[in-house]
């Protein structure tokens, strides 16, 4: 296996792990760390590669110490022990990571609707822009004009995730539409009849 391949899987190992330790966090408000690691624990073996050895407490630790620095965590010790809770930043991140794991759920028989999304986003905050559309593509929706994009399943709940992470509510509308001109193009893209 080449250097690249081992980079991306170990980019995506740590991408896991950081998700795990965030979610169980975020379960729980605040946790113990001492209540955290053996969960954690058990789900690191998932990520050992077959690694025999590995000492699992220090690979927690460590992963949890690198999402401190990064300002997701932070610790505090108390007479009961130490306890970590998300940050904001941690909070931000994990809503991130569930939009890059967002699937829609696609019913048997479509409805025959469209759903549409209009943003006008200014170009000062041509960075939100431009994620909102990588992750209007990641989804699979398909692209009519700059600002306009179209999707044939219920996608409302993913549309409010991004209204809430870009902070971009009044900026972008939602929309359920019957007919769409000329739409022979799009039902082929996306298989229907």
């Amino acid at each position: 296996m080449g250097t690249l391949e081992k980079a991306v899987i170990k980019k995506e190992r740590r991408d896991k792990i950081t998700e795990v330790i965030l979610k169980t966090i975020a379960a729980a408000g605040i946790l113990s760390i001492a209540l955290i690691a053996p969960n954690a624990l058990q789900i690191f073996k998932i990520f050992k590669n077959g690694r025999r050895g590995e000492n699992q407490k220090y690979y927690f630790k460590t992963a949890a110490s690198r999402l401190a620095k990064q300002g997701l965590l932070e610790f505090k010790k108390t007479e009961h022990g130490t306890f970590a809770r998300l940050t904001p930043a941690g909070e931000n991140k994990l809503r991130l990571l569930k939009l890059g794991n967002f699937e829609i759920q696609k019913p048997k028989r479509w409805d025959g609707r469209w759903r549409v999304v209009i943003f006008d986003i200014k170009e000062r905050r041509r960075k939100t822009r431009d994620k909102l559309r990588l992750s209007l593509i990641r989804l699979g929706f398909v692209k009519l004009q700059d600002s306009v994009w179209v999707f044939p399943y219920d996608c409302e709940d993913f549309v409010s995730l991004l209204k809430a992470d870009f902070m971009i509510g009044k900026d972008i509308l939602y929309l359920i539409v019957e007919k769409l001109e000329n739409d022979k193009t799009i039902r082929k893209h996306f298989n229907l009849s």
